[in-house]
């Protein structure tokens, strides 16, 4: 996570914080092969593109918090294992 110091005119500091990145790929892949499923199958399942599944477990693109959402409903699991927490 990233911190940043605003100054005001007035030389008051306030701090801003940048919102995290969330990868979830190797989560994803160890819970998608557990299942048993191919890359295919889950995103059927889950009502998103194969290349979607693809980017996600390649940390290739951030999911939205609605597609983990799908995502972790598909595999039977709840979001915050696919999150790490």
């Amino acid at each position: 996570m990233y911190d940043i110091i605003l100054k005001w005119n007035n030389n008051q500091e306030e701090e801003a914080t940048m919102p995290t990145v969330v990868y979830i790929g190797e989560n994803l892949k160890r819970v998608r092969t557990r299942r048993l499923l191919t890359q295919e199958e889950l995103a059927e399942r889950a009502s998103v593109s194969a290349a979607t599944v693809v980017n996600v477990e390649r940390n290739q693109q951030e999911p939205h918090f609605r597609t983990i959402r799908k995502l972790a409903k598909a595999l039977d699991v709840d979001p915050t294992e696919l999150l790490g927490e």
